[in-house]
């Protein structure tokens, strides 16, 4: 089942660094952001990662928790997480479960091979598990901040 704006997100079991188990309902009550990026230790994701980091309290603040979803281990995960400093967890989707129900799989051609990779995207989730804005296919420059004033926004109305 894909994922549709202003319905709630399907069914979902993941497993994240620090041991954490996320699930389509383990954070009802709280604003949710899932960010898909392609691969730890890349240029782009590291960056993007970074920007999520420096700006994790504001998140916090309001009412916002942060999890990044990639298809790399628990390992990669963790290694990538001590490294950056990051404040939140990373979800391991090594058999791409999250990844097709979010349908961010997409064909990319790599050194002139077509390839299978993760399309970088954001989803919103509200307190209530209803999926409330998604951003596809993002440049990392100014997303974060973009990603921040979407739930700031949905703060003030609540």
């Amino acid at each position: 089942m894909a994922v549709v704006v202003n319905k709630p997100i399907p069914e979902f079991e993941a497993q994240a660094t620090g041991g954490i188990k996320v699930t389509h309902q383990s954070h009802l009550g709280q604003t949710l952001i899932l960010y898909f990026y392609p691969k730890d230790h890349t240029p782009g994701c590291t960056t993007e990662a970074m920007q999520f980091r420096d700006q994790y309290q504001e998140f916090i603040g309001a009412g916002a928790q942060v999890f990044g979803v990639s298809r790399d281990n628990l390992k990669s995960h963790e290694d990538f997480k001590a490294k950056l400093e990051l404040p939140f967890e990373l979800i391991a989707d090594t058999e791409e479960k999250m990844c097709h129900m979010f349908g961010v799989v997409k064909n990319k051609i790599m050194y002139g091979k077509k390839v299978k990779g993760i399309e970088r995207s954001t989803f919103l989730i509200s307190p209530e598990g209803i999926l409330l804005q998604e951003w596809r296919g993002i440049k990392v420059p100014g997303h974060v901040d973009e990603v921040l004033k979407a739930v700031k926004m949905l703060k003030k109305v609540a």
